[in-house]
């Protein structure tokens, strides 16, 4: 039973590391992002008082001791956020399988008092870790029977070794995480070169194969496929039926035949036919070679997935779960088992490392036992849900087969461009052509609906559409209320029978205009449904909006490239303006993906006197090893202490002791190909909210004719915590300050003291949601429709 004290909010400030050491190790394959896991373990290691040492070339390096066990400060860390791999290196060892190879890494670590470990690793890695938990006081006797090596003292001072584990694997294998540290990245490097493929196949009517990683997983092959709309996809998980080559072969020659000049075909390296014999990409390009006579050519990218500077995406989730180990360790006892920290959906969740890892061993044997179905359930949710979305909307079903509903469907952009627009326009279109609907494409969001810019769309019309940045439909700021008589009756012409927008704050103004006309206008008695995109993440009613994280992956490049040009210059202080009008979603973010050193917000009210305490910290910091400053500064955050005032002020202040430059990004953050998230995201919320649509439309369709009228016709899809859920916009009014466009609750700036603690500022930190050990769910195939991304 819970008792009265659970209640009580619980700060980290009063959880003390004095007398802890902690040992920090990365192993098994490296994965982009691992270095920033690690910064944050030392910082807030350092932070709350406890010893970190870095352990070397991982296992083998808790082998061999010496100087492969260091500790380290906190300027050991400096510079390390944006480089890819590890730097503290990973070594496969032999040695550590073995008793006497664990016994003399006991001996090392005992000697430095080193009790906690952090391992960033695969399963592995991790398994690894638990066994030797598990004998750590059996081989602390062993060591003082020995005589020579510890005695008695010690084996009770240091009686329990504490376990906790981050997965960093670009595969993103491990059940019970939503995502791995890396694989953000690695989808990164494959879209990038995706898109480069793109349009040399385009040029020549290639086909191309391509192999991306994944030997016993299809993750990064199946949201590739996704998020480039590749014609078909081979994954360990889901072999193709019998007869696959002639559906295959029929399936190009019809996109060659609908005027596709190229096709795409992704391989994972461990695919496999439903006889567990392997799919190679060679024997893909041998088969279209032969029965079509296609120029094709096969890409293998290879350890170009592992590289590369890690995405803004995979700095914030490592950095959250290495401070969310630090936490962990310092609240572990003897009777917690080994934990693991992950995100489900939005959330720091701490989970059994040995039920993960039974779990993901079950993946592996339900595939070797030929029981697909159950290995893609026991993937989880979001693998299901991304290979059940890309089965919608790869392949268009024939005329014949398609249902006929009879209903007119329009979709339309509203407010500025965001990164991902496309990639949720043309889901809309597929999925609501498969469900039998007519869609029509609305140009230059209300104001050409108003004009009748208005035309049918097929399902090869959105093709290539994911990758393309800004909006091909167009996108005005304009709200509806001005054109309500207008654009009714262009609904009536075109028979609407459905809205569905994508956009911005001016799309959720927009549907409320639009739902508050429906009593003088009959044809907005129809289902309305809006998926958020925008990049400054505003929108009332989800945690995420489409392009947020396109912009995010821009304002944190830009932050790299300012930082480098710093390296000559000694002492150098950059004041960096971003986007997000009153929101501060992207100058928070960006400032922890960055490692800035301070992000002004309107959320968080700051005076003269904060903007002193700032500059005095910069001036402290110039004195150590790292001689340069971020900082981060939202348009909106106040009207007189503008990006000029603070520039001029830090100049003023920081005179002798460092100088000033000041950067305003501007609109290169709308721009730019959307980020693979972007792709992801926009596609499924998007394919979601067409299903809705459908539903509602059967609901309301009586005597012939389409009416809704109620609040719940009215809806935004939004991500909260870990589902996805359908908001009535009335109900959202409540949580919005329609005076500066923003949410008047934000997850995020529950997220803005870690940014703080890792620039070494004296903060307090609510770590209430943490410290509970869940179990990881095996949850029933219904769930796989409502639940995550």
């Amino acid at each position: 039973p819970l008792s009265a004290m659970d209640h009580q909010p619980k700060f980290f400030e009063n959880l003390s590391g004095t007398g802890k050491a902690i040992g920090v190790l990365t192993s098994g394959g490296d994965a982009q992002g691992m270095n920033a896991a690690v910064r944050a373990v030392v910082r807030m290691g350092i932070y709350v008082k406890a010893k970190v040492y870095f352990v070397y070339e991982g296992y083998q390096g808790m082998v061999d001791g010496g100087d492969n066990i260091v500790e380290v400060s906190w300027e050991s860390v400096s510079s390390i956020l944006q480089v890819g791999g590890t730097v503290i290196g990973s070594a496969r060892c032999k040695s550590f399988r073995t008793r006497e190879g664990r016994l003399q890494a006991a001996y090392n670590l005992v000697q430095r008092g080193i009790t906690n470990l952090c391992v960033i690793g695969g399963d592995g890695s991790l398994t690894g870790a638990n066994l030797f938990r598990e004998e750590w006081s059996g081989l602390l006797e062993e060591l003082a029977q020995k005589g020579k090596f510890i005695d008695e003292e010690a084996v009770k001072k240091y009686a329990y070794l504490n376990i906790v584990g981050m997965v960093g694997s670009i595969d993103n294998d491990f059940c019970g995480t939503d995502m791995t540290i890396g694989t953000d990245s690695a989808l990164h490097r494959i879209i990038e070169v995706v898109d480069a493929i793109m349009t040399t196949a385009q040029s020549h009517q290639r086909t191309f194969v391509l192999e991306v990683m994944g030997r016993h997983c299809g993750y990064l092959a199946l949201v590739s496929a996704l998020a480039c709309g590749a014609d078909w996809v081979f994954i360990p998980e889901y072999p193709p039926e019998e007869g696959w080559e002639d559906s295959m072969c029929v399936k190009l020659s019809e996109n060659r035949a609908r005027k596709k000049r190229l096709n795409i075909i992704i391989v994972a390296e461990g695919a496999i036919d439903c006889h567990n014999k392997p799919i190679t990409s060679e024997k893909v390009k041998d088969l279209v070679v032969q029965r079509l006579g296609f120029d094709t050519r096969v890409t293998i990218l290879g350890h170009v997935q592992r590289g590369g500077t890690p995405s803004a995406f995979d700095r914030i989730l490592a950095s959250r779960m290495g401070v969310e180990a630090v936490l962990a360790l310092l609240e572990a006892t003897p009777a917690t088992p080994a934990c693991v920290v992950s995100l489900s959906g939005n959330q720091a969740v701490r989970l059994p490392l040995m039920e993960c890892v039974q779990m993901t061993q079950e993946v592996q044997k339900a595939m070797d036992e030929g029981r697909f179905v159950e290995a893609v359930r026991l993937r989880g949710r979001s693998f299901e849900n991304n290979l059940n979305t890309y089965k919608l909307l790869s392949q268009k079903k024939p005329d014949a087969e398609l249902p006929k509903t009879n209903f007119n469907v329009a979709v339309l952009n509203v407010g500025a461009p965001a990164a991902g627009m496309n990639a949720a326009v043309r889901a809309a279109v597929r999925v609501g052509i498969t469900e039998g609907h007519k869609m029509f494409a609305v140009i230059d969001g209300f104001e050409g609906f108003a004009r009748g810019k208005i035309k049918e769309i097929s399902w090869g019309d959105v093709g290539g559409w994911t990758g393309q940045g800004g909006s091909i439909l167009g996108t005005k700021r304009t709200l509806p209320a001005k054109y309500l008589e207008k654009i009714a009756d262009q609904m009536r012409t075109n028979s609407i029978n459905a809205l569905m927008v994508i956009g911005g704050f001016e799309a959720y103004l927009g549907l409320l205009e639009l739902s508050a006309a429906r009593e003088k206008y009959d044809e907005f008695c129809v289902p309305m449904v809006m998926v958020p995109a925008t990049v400054s993440n505003n929108v009332p009613g989800s945690d995420f909006s489409i392009g947020a994280d396109t912009a995010l992956n821009t304002i944190t490049d830009t932050c790299d490239r300012i930082k480098q040009s710093a390296s000559g210059t000694k002492r150098r202080v950059f004041i960096i303006e971003t986007m997000g009008g009153y929101c501060g979603y992207l100058a928070n973010m960006g400032a922890l993906a960055a490692g800035a050193d301070a992000a002004y917000i309107f959320e968080e009210q700051f005076d003269i006197r904060e903007l002193q305490a700032n500059v005095e910290h910069l001036t402290e910091k110039m004195k150590t090893s790292i001689q340069r400053g971020l900082v981060l500064r939202n348009e909106n955050c106040n009207e007189n202490y503008t990006t000029d005032f603070i520039y001029q002020l830090y100049s003023e202040e920081g005179k002798g002791v460092f100088d000033c430059r000041k950067n305003v990004l501007g609109h290169m953050q709308q721009g730019g190909a959307p980020s693979p998230f972007d792709r992801n995201f926009g596609t499924k919320i998007s394919a979601k909210a067409m299903q809705w649509i459908s539903k509602k439309l059967k609901e309301t369709y009586r005597k012939g004719k389409v009416f809704a009228n109620t609040d719940d016709s009215v809806c935004l899809l939004g991500m909260r915590r870990r589902n996805l859920v359908f908001q009535p916009v009335a109900e959202l009014k409540n949580e919005t300050d329609f005076v500066h466009r923003i949410p008047k609750e934000q997850w995020w700036l529950k997220l803005r003291p870690l940014m703080k603690i890792l620039a070494k500022y004296k903060t307090s930190y609510d770590v209430s949601d943490s410290g509970q050990l869940e179990h990881v769910a095996m949850h029933s195939p219904k769930e796989a429709e409502t639940g995550a991304i």
